[in-house]
């Protein structure tokens, strides 16, 4: 039987409309009609009181980050100081308490509107390297922590082989390596996706995969016409070194690998060449900027409105999740660039919602999302506009409201495939988020 939901206003890529009724199909999950001008709610329809927007997508998330979020808010440092206390949650995790943790994690996703995250997932084996019984038990553990949580995933599962250029991993690396980009892939061929899933690859970066084996990832995601995923150029001394060991830029590197083109994308890029951008706009690469971790650890501003001019496709990640919040995000992306160039207005609220939704889609391999369309997956996501952050603009400028002023509190209503699972606010599926925050957290500890 069809459920309707009754938009009081919905942003249909273009602009908003008032009154729309949009139909899923619980049999398939997708949109069967979207009918506009309908100014009630029709009888037994849900309604859903704000700006609806199609479902957000948080296309880079590391789930196990959340646990640090406070506790490196302490002192100062680079990110490389940073990366040492985030060794140190990774090394307490099992797969139960990963599930736990990032089953809480999905779920405040979907209290902030999430629908569909990807998971850049390097977390593989027990303490030491040694492979679990299942080699895949952690990946499955976030499988499983998704579907929990009611939200669709990519999971990016990530060839991490070295320490750095010629570097064997040190001993809290040793859970990310395979050994061998083959031994990689023989590994991540065991995984499945399902209907809430869908399986990826990544290149944790060119400092963790030597480049004789980077075309090994490459072809494997082209095999499957998967998306592929790196970190790219968060950092200068990343630079630095790949010059030195390599004479060329990281970017560079892996357009000489056949890494670049239409199915990948650069997470970070945030310190690029003139020529990096141009290579990565002219393969149609897509970039994932994620502002509120790059302001938290002190990255820097990357070029997001120069690469999108050359042609790379943006998307949205929450990252470390010192905040989850894609709103947040969309509006960090326009506010850092006006500190960079000191002008304002680069993206409208139309472009930049288009990273949080479409293009982010896109970029996980869920090209069928992201819209509110016939035929497109019904994932929903409202947001308030009568709360003390959004009251007072006409309804039309919802766009505007959301991007620029509305919060992941102002998140009322989220939808994944036809089925309610925020309704006013509250989980439908995860009961006490906070609590299973806290007690997931607390677990890592002791």
């Amino acid at each position: 039987m069809t459920t309707t939901y009754w938009a009081e206003h919905a942003w249909l890529g273009s602009h908003v409309e008032p009154g729309v009724a949009i139909d899923a199909d619980p049999a398939d999950g997708r949109i069967a009609a979207v009918r506009t001008e309908v100014t009630a709610p029709p009888p037994g329809a849900v309604t859903l009181r704000g700006l609806t927007l199609p479902g957000l997508a948080n296309a880079h998330s590391h789930a196990f980050h959340r646990a640090l979020r406070g506790a490196v808010q302490i002192g100062s440092g680079t990110f490389w100081t940073w990366r040492d206390t985030m060794y140190g949650v990774a090394d307490k995790l099992t797969p139960d308490r990963y599930f736990a943790l990032a089953r809480a994690t999905y779920a405040e996703m979907a209290l902030a509107g999430v629908t569909c995250v990807g998971e850049f997932h390097y977390l593989h084996h027990a303490p030491g390297g040694t492979p679990y019984d299942d080699p895949n038990a952690m990946g499955e553990a976030l499988l499983a922590a998704a579907a929990e949580a009611g939200i669709r995933i990519t999971l990016l599962d990530t060839a991490y082989l070295s320490a750095g250029f010629g570097e064997p991993p040190n001993r809290h690396q040793l859970r990310f390596s395979d050994g061998s980009a083959d031994a990689w892939a023989e590994r991540a061929d065991a995984l499945k996706g399902c209907g809430h899933a869908r399986i990826g690859a990544a290149v944790h970066s060119v400092r963790a995969v030597p480049a004789a084996q980077l075309a090994t990832v490459a072809a494997w995601a082209a095999d499957r016409d998967a998306p592929l995923h790196v970190h790219l150029s968060e950092q200068t001394a990343e630079n630095d070194a790949c010059r030195a060991a390599h004479g060329v830029t990281p970017t560079r590197l892996l357009a000489d690998h056949g890494v670049l083109g239409p199915r990948t994308t650069a997470v970070h890029a945030t310190h690029l060449t003139d020529e990096d951008i141009a290579l990565l706009g002219g393969s149609s690469t897509g970039t994932c900027m994620c502002p509120t971790t790059e302001r938290d650890l002190a990255d820097g501003i990357g070029p997001a409105a120069a690469l999108q001019r050359a042609g790379s496709p943006l998307s949205l990640g929450s990252d470390s999740h010192a905040v989850i919040d894609l709103l947040e995000e969309a509006r960090a992306m326009e506010l850092d660039e006006r500190l960079r160039t000191r002008t304002r207005g680069h993206w409208t609220a139309a472009a930049l919602l288009r990273a949080a939704t479409a293009d982010g889609h896109a970029a996980l391999g869920w090209s069928d999302a992201g819209r509110i369309e016939p035929g497109a997956l019904a994932d929903l996501t409202t947001v308030a506009l009568d709360s003390v952050r959004t009251a007072g603009p006409h309804p039309r400028l919802g766009a505007e409201t959301a991007v620029f002023a509305a919060t992941n509190a102002d998140v009322r209503h989220t939808v994944v495939g036809g089925r309610h699972v925020v309704r006013d606010g509250v989980h439908q599926l995860v009961e006490d988020v906070a609590g299973a925050l806290a007690d997931s957290i607390a677990a890592l500890r002791s």
